[in-house]
């Protein structure tokens, strides 16, 4: 297979790009930056993919039996026209677009499946707009002029090479035998996908005809409460530190921000539950998630080896836990 990654040099495209080769496959990555470091073995196009102007300059007679679009400009956000023009312009000279989005595409609620309605075009929140409506625009596409689109949707992504501020969140309080702040009751609800079942099921999403013209829900197939997450994060490192339920109305009173600086429960895992069900992506691609804790272990094991644990400011955590009597959890 002769592949593409746009935006092939982070997390989850990095694993992809690896796992690829390991395959034997012919890979190409294009991305903003003039090189990259994974060797000859692996063409490079530079081009903004903000910009379809230069990523049409950049693969103009270019073919690929798969393209893999996994870039998101967090800066500036990627928005439908960029993706669908791309999308459009090599209609007919590949065999397969996976289309990386998520589970925000869905704006809000539980239980979600592949059919439901996306968020609308006025949601609030840009990368939850940019994403439903990346993939509306595919899906017409596919429907007028037979882009061989499929696209997939995440919930969280974790795992080894995570630059994300998540799993090393807690882990670093473990260590430093801080007490983790629980939000509210502890009852909110996240979901999970391992970073290598991620890239599994994009390249089955290849090799399966019956996924062209699909949206495939990817993920752990129970969501965790935040609590049962603290849990899992202490099973993972054979070690634990308390637990301090705070009201959550009072952390954002405070200033708390899921996204930061004042940080209180890992990058962006505060946010209103959203979760989906995973049964198509098992009947059609095969599916199968790494259990979560497996995953986690390995993740932990990485984490040892390569985190450089960074010098943290508990300023804000401390008000937190010494201005409200705050609920030790055993």
């Amino acid at each position: 297979m002769k592949a593409l990654v746009i935006g092939g040099t982070q997390f989850i495209g990095r694993q992809l790009v690896q796992t690829l080769l390991r395959g034997g496959h012919e890979v190409a990555i294009l991305h903003r930056k003039p090189e990259h470091d994974f060797g000859k073995r692996v063409a490079n196009f530079q081009a903004d993919r903000n910009d379809p102007r230069q990523v049409k300059a950049a693969l103009n007679g270019q073919v690929f039996d798969a393209v893999f679009d996994l870039a998101y400009d967090w800066e500036r956000g990627t928005p439908a026209q960029a993706v669908a023009e791309v999308a459009h312009f090599l209609t007919g000279s590949i065999g397969r677009y996976v289309f990386v989005s998520s589970v925000a595409a869905y704006g809000d609620g539980l239980n979600h499946h592949e059919g439901d309605a996306l968020a609308a075009d006025d949601h609030p929140d840009a990368y939850v707009r940019n994403k439903a409506q990346s993939e509306r625009a595919l899906f017409r596409l596919f429907h007028r002029y037979g882009t061989p689109i499929t696209t997939i949707r995440p919930p969280f992504v974790y795992g080894p090479g995570n630059p994300i501020y998540r799993e090393q969140f807690f882990w670093d309080r473990i260590r430093d035998k801080r007490p983790i702040i629980l939000p509210g009751d502890g009852r909110r609800l996240m979901q999970f996908v391992y970073v290598k079942d991620l890239v599994g099921a994009m390249i089955r999403a290849v090799e399966v005809p019956a996924a062209l013209g699909h949206a495939f829900n990817v993920a752990n197939a129970r969501p965790l409460t935040q609590a049962e997450l603290i849990d899992a994060y202490f099973a993972s490192a054979g070690k634990q530190t308390a637990v301090a339920r705070v009201p959550r109305e009072r952390i954002l009173r405070s200033g708390g921000h899921p996204m930061g600086p004042r940080l209180y429960f890992g990058v962006y895992f505060d946010l209103p539950p959203v979760t989906m069900v995973i049964s198509k992506a098992q009947r059609v691609l095969r599916f199968k998630p790494t259990p979560f804790l497996d995953g986690l272990k390995e993740t932990y094991r990485w984490y040892l080896r390569h985190h450089t644990k960074p010098q943290i400011d508990y300023t804000f955590e401390d008000s937190l836990l010494n201005g409200y009597r705050a609920q030790i959890a055993s």
